[in-house]
């Protein structure tokens, strides 16, 4: 490519990251209310899904080494 070429997508790229951060920035009240409000929810959700993740874990790996025991016990 020859540097001009290489400018000018430069400049694209630059005047497409503004364009994006103007039009972001411009975001009415109602909008940024409702993404905290789906930011906020979705960490609740988390929040509760850690229990049952850590006793589903917890779970699989005392049944491994049941199996893993009893197989040794009958050997």
């Amino acid at each position: 490519m020859n540097k001009f070429r290489m400018i000018k997508i430069g400049g694209v790229f630059s005047a497409v990251s503004l364009a994006t951060f103007n039009v972001s920035a411009a975001l009415p009240l109602a909008a940024t209310t409702a993404f905290t409000e789906i930011q906020t929810d979705g960490l609740a959700l988390i929040d509760l899904a850690w229990p049952l993740a850590i006793a589903l874990t917890s779970a699989v790996i005392v049944i491994s080494l049941f199996k893993k025991f009893a197989k040794k016990a009958a050997s």
